[in-house]
């Protein structure tokens, strides 16, 4: 029966040994499988003991506690080096209802990885996995599917890794940029149009429809497209059939359908700003891609996966990335690449170091209340510090045996710092790099409210 499955696929005991499998998971994985001696998570992981015990969810776990199907995304070693697999596990009873293992059924997600690698999502956080069994059962049907999530969180590669696993890859993916199309245009470039439909039409053109024939047709940003022109849209989706601009023959299309938008497409239904009936249409199977201050494990892949992009070769010091984490990035993983790209062009060594990023993470962090920049002061030192400097202000500006704090008696919290900077400085020995770090700022950050305060720090500018 195994050998009648086309994907990799193992019967296993329930205790995790491998009593049948089949030639495509022999051939995804290099080692040799022994039948009622090997278990599957040493073969697909090398470990010594099943993943739940090693931080992962376990989808037989799982399948035990319920009696039904489960499903897990893990990185599996294979031929291949790490590789991304969507895992189905069912359980398998005989005829007196008693369990006889587990058949578990492999899918290679080839459009991610966990480390870089071109065109491919990258990533491994919760989040991140969450969104790929998703993009994997999505895939394989032709339903319509619609990606929302805010700017910059990647639904051009979600939408090119939906068509790339389905049985339409060979065929073309078109994208329709909806944003900043009047309505005349939309329709000639979305419909085609007949050799003197309109001035200047001096021969007839294919539409992007027709120019997706046979694959996916990609809508990016379809929030974006206007109320006169959204009827003609359901009419397409609805019955896959258009007419090209001064033509009276209707055409046939063929195409399978993703849309995209960062805005809430629901919330503009319920305003009027979107017809109903097509928000149903194309939100057959929704997909909300996580932000990426959703998923922070992934921000030090993510950017040595962009740097390994750039033509120099730089690396990133272990405070950048310590920084990147704090940020949250309202442009998400494009804002991400902007920075990397920016960094790399500064740095003037191999290492891209803290003052080399650009100065709006440490503000949003410096500016955060929940930003690491303000906890500094909880520091003891701090603490102290400040103490003894309103110690000295109350005794030279209080009334004294007053209960009352006059106006005048309160340090400006720039007047605060500042003092406290200068009793810090004033037998500093360190580096400028190991005092910044000790405050908890950026290189930079520092360097600014030092010349703003006319400080100088022992050792390191004498």
């Amino acid at each position: 029966m195994i050998n009648a499955i086309d994907k990799p696929a193992i019967f296993i005991s329930p205790n995790y040994v491998i009593e049948a499998v089949n030639k495509p998971y022999r051939d995804t994985y290099p080692v040799d499988i022994k039948l009622g001696f090997s278990t599957c998570y040493h073969v697909s992981h090398r470990n010594n003991k099943p993943c739940n015990e090693c931080g992962e969810t376990c989808p037989m776990q799982e399948s035990k506690k319920t009696g039904r199907a489960a499903n897990a995304v893990h990185i599996h070693a294979t031929n291949e080096g790490q590789s991304y697999c969507d895992i189905l596990m069912r359980p398998i009873f005989g005829s007196a209802g008693e369990l006889l293992g587990y058949l578990e059924i492999l899918d290679k997600l080839t459009f991610a990885s966990n480390s870089p690698s071109p065109g491919k999502m990258i990533g491994e956080s919760d989040a991140f996995k969450a969104m790929l069994n998703k993009i994997n059962r999505a895939a394989k049907s032709d339903i319509c599917v619609l990606l929302q999530g805010e700017t910059g969180t990647g639904k051009e590669l979600v939408s090119q890794a939906l068509h790339s696993a389905s049985y339409r890859a060979n065929k073309p993916f078109v994208v329709i940029e909806c944003t900043g199309l009047s309505d005349a245009l939309f329709e000639s470039e979305l419909f085609g149009y007949e050799k003197g439909a309109f001035t200047g039409a001096s021969s007839s053109k294919k539409g992007l429809v027709e120019a997706a024939e046979g694959g996916t047709l990609f809508f990016d940003e379809i929030g974006d497209v206007p109320l006169a022109m959204q009827v003609k849209l359901l009419r397409l989706f609805e019955t896959q059939t258009y007419r090209p601009v001064g033509s009276t023959t209707v055409k046939k299309a063929n195409f399978r359908l993703v849309c995209a938008s960062h805005k809430n497409i629901k919330a503009m239904v319920q305003r009027g700003e979107f017809r109903q009936d097509l928000y149903y249409r194309i939100a057959g199977f929704p997909i909300q891609l996580p932000a990426l201050r959703e998923r922070p494990d992934d921000i030090p892949m993510l950017a040595t996966h962009i740097l390994s992009a750039l033509a120099e070769k730089k690396r990133l010091h272990k405070t950048v990335l310590n920084r990147l984490s704090t940020y949250s990035f309202p442009g998400n993983i494009r804002e991400l690449k902007n920075i990397i790209e920016q960094a790399a062009l500064l740095a003037n060594e191999t290492t891209i170091r803290e003052h080399d990023l650009p100065e709006s993470i440490f503000d949003e962090v410096t500016d955060s209340p929940t930003g690491s920049a303000t906890n500094i002061s909880t520091d003891n030192t701090f603490n102290r510090a400040i103490n003894g400097l309103f110690d000295s202000t109350f005794t030279t500006h209080a009334v004294a045996n007053s209960d009352a704090l006059l106006k005048e008696d309160i340090m400006t919290l720039e007047h605060a710092e500042a003092d406290y900077l200068k009793q810090v400085c004033r037998n500093y020995t360190g580096s400028v790099e190991e005092l910044a770090e000790a405050l908890d700022v950026s290189v930079r950050t520092l360097y600014r409210k030092l010349q703003k305060t006319n400080i100088k720090i022992k050792g390191a500018f004498s």
